[in-house]
């Protein structure tokens, strides 16, 4: 990349090439073309989720209900960089969840802090829920009825466990 050298002389000719027009010849131009408007693929990206137990922040308040973004591959490479998981590498789906989940409850600020507080199982949820979209697409299981052994699936992103 070549680096031009800016003498007093030239700076008054760059200012003056680089000064926006008058306000009576931007009224006349026409105006700028609209972005087309967004196509909806049918991809979804963000999936809703109800925590087992629920996340309790500093004032008491129970948050139960978040969304997850899909990941992308710089939220999987960004945590091999990240100090914490150098000193441990359990700590890798701590930081990975906090970029991922993009709101528990009323709080949409989700960091490594939030997540660390977050009860076991519910953090266990999460892994596998993250698992589940990220790999698979969605949010669904098959499962057997213990009873009948009639097969079906479950969403797994809302209700309290055994609940669809």
């Amino acid at each position: 990349m070549r680096r031009r050298t800016v003498t007093a002389g030239n700076l008054e000719e760059i200012l003056q090439v680089t000064a926006p027009a008058p306000a009576a010849e931007q009224a006349a131009a026409p105006p700028a073309a609209a972005p087309p408007p967004r196509e909806d693929h049918g991809l979804r990206t963000e999936f809703e989720f109800e925590l087992p137990r629920g996340y309790v922040d500093e004032a008491g308040t129970v948050h139960r209900h978040g969304a997850m973004r899909l990941a992308t591959a710089r939220d999987e490479l960004r945590p091999q960089i990240d100090l914490r998981v150098k000193e441990n590498p359990a700590y890798l789906s701590v930081v990975l969840l906090s970029q991922v989940i993009t709101r528990i409850g009323s709080i949409t600020d989700v960091h490594a802090g939030i997540v660390e507080r977050m009860y076991a199982t519910d953090v266990a949820f999460l892994q596998d829920f993250y698992r589940r979209v990220n790999s698979e697409g969605h949010t669904r299981a098959a499962v057997t009825c213990p009873h009948c052994e009639g097969g079906f699936e479950v969403d797994l992103s809302g209700g309290r466990l055994g609940e669809s």
